[in-house]
């Protein structure tokens, strides 16, 4: 079977999906790769060719996938379209969000061939508190790109659509969680809920002497909750906590101190590992 052209979809505000997923599409071997970028955006209705191969690749918050990304994606609609589903999590647990996403895209007209979960380095990660700091690495994109591999030799195996065999992401090898770090980190969640403790509802400038306003975390917020001219404020209403904002900023203005970034670094030291399904 011959593929034209791949379609590499990615909702990525810290560019973590965003690399995954053309690490992958690289590698198939088509004579053209799209990028179709939904983090800034909602792209215009677009029908993909079943001639072609769509790589949707989101990351994953609180084990879903994020339900802005679900808004953009409704745009695009397969003919029976291969397809590819991948998860980048932050090292925690992706827990439902690859189901989701092959949900979504069966309803929209794509035919799943293959899935994939990754570990990217968590929003909410800091040079204090590290969370997979660093993910994807080296490691994991030639991981990536042996996947897309992989996946070339299998739609170049299928002599039609109709042998080009679907999957259950559901039977994916999960990656192995040690209990007691769980227990420690469910123990806390609860703790610190019970608490009352207030807890940021948004990335904040705590010293305005750092802020230039250059306008870095205006262009990158996937939701427009900073304005330009008063970059030193944060829309909690719209922020959906990406940390792209902080993750960008050139003179480190930008912060998220949220509790929960220490206990994510505290209880999930032990780096997962990707895993896939032809």
């Amino acid at each position: 079977m011959k593929i034209n052209e791949a379609y590499v979809v990615y909702f990525s505000p810290t560019h973590t999906s965003q690399r995954v997923a053309k690490a992958i599409a690289r590698e198939v071997e088509v004579s053209e790769v799209i990028p179709v970028d939904l983090t800034l955006e909602k792209p215009d209705e677009t029908v993909l060719p079943a001639s072609s191969l769509a790589v949707f690749a989101v990351p994953v918050y609180g084990g879903h996938v994020p339900p802005l990304a679900v808004e953009r994606l409704k745009s695009l609609r397969g003919t029976s379209t291969p397809a590819v589903v991948v998860v980048v999590y932050g090292n925690r647990a992706y827990e439902n969000a690859l189901v989701e996403l092959d949900k979504l895209v069966t309803s929209q007209g794509f035919k799943v061939i293959a899935g994939a979960t990754f570990v990217g380095e968590h929003s909410y990660s800091t040079e204090a508190h590290p969370v997979a700091a660093g993910r994807p690495d080296a490691a994991d994109l030639q991981y990536a790109a042996d996947f897309g591999e992989k996946i070339g030799e299998k739609i170049e195996k299928a002599a039609t659509s109709e042998e080009l065999y679907g999957v259950d992401v559901r039977r994916i090898r999960r990656p192995k969680q040690p209990f007691l770090p769980l227990f420690r980190f469910l123990r806390k969640v609860i703790k610190l809920r019970k608490s009352g403790i207030p807890l940021p509802q948004a990335p904040s400038v705590e010293d305005e002497n750092l802020c230039k306003h250059c306008g870095s975390c205006v262009r990158r917020c996937p939701t427009g909750a900073i304005t330009a001219g008063d970059e030193l404020h944060t829309d909690a209403s719209k922020c959906i906590k990406c940390c792209a904002c902080v993750k960008c900023c050139p003179h480190r203005a930008r912060v998220y101190n949220t509790p929960f970034g220490v206990l994510l670094s505290e209880c999930f030291k032990k780096q997962k590992l990707p895993q896939s399904i032809l």
